[in-house]
């Protein structure tokens, strides 16, 4: 999902884990950027959820692995509906509570400054974001199942793969199924 996303990111290296059943890339910044734009952040939800899909469709089943990228992808939603006025159906208005916490317990006496109309509106919208980018996501991995094939043997033969080896395999020649 990364690589066809045109992001301003580049990939350092992928590395295999778990006897070959999943795979992590670290991405280094091309530029120092200050602020994300709303495109940028939806391009890193796909992301995040690019491990969860290949799962789904490579083993048909699902598994813990991608757990903090779920959790890392509901964040970054959040914060484009609560803190970054990101969402039309919420609007120009911060929902964002983090400095707002009145007692001890963190989630326990914690005060909210809108009613539970708007968090269920602001709970469908970070749903909406993440489905969306889900649907996405899962429509490019789709498209290049060849390219997922070909990192995926790579990597079970080298274990771990630089930024360029990684790239070459989108110049590689797609396969075709013939009936």
């Amino acid at each position: 999902v990364w690589a066809f996303r045109n992001m301003r990111m580049k990939l350092y290296y992928a590395n295999r884990l778990l006897e070959g059943r999943e795979a992590v890339a670290d991405q280094l910044p091309e530029k120092d950027e200050m602020f994300m734009t709303r495109g940028k952040m939806l391009q890193e939800i796909m992301v995040s959820l690019g491990g969860r899909i290949a799962e789904e469709l490579i083993l048909d089943d699902i598994t813990t692995g991608a757990s903090q990228d779920i959790k890392q992808a509901t964040q970054m939603a959040k914060d484009m509906v609560t803190k970054y006025g990101m969402s039309s159906e919420i609007g120009l208005l911060s929902y964002d509570n983090d400095d707002q916490e009145v007692f001890i317990g963190r989630d326990f006496a914690h005060a909210k400054g809108y009613g539970e109309n708007m968090a269920t509106k602001i709970d469908l919208e970070v749903k909406r974001i993440v489905d969306d980018c889900y649907a996405q996501a899962s429509d490019i991995i789709r498209q290049n199942m060849d390219v997922l094939h070909r990192s995926a043997q790579l990597l079970l033969e080298k274990e771990k793969i630089s930024g360029e080896e990684f790239a070459a395999l989108f110049e590689a020649p797609q396969t075709t199924s013939e009936a």
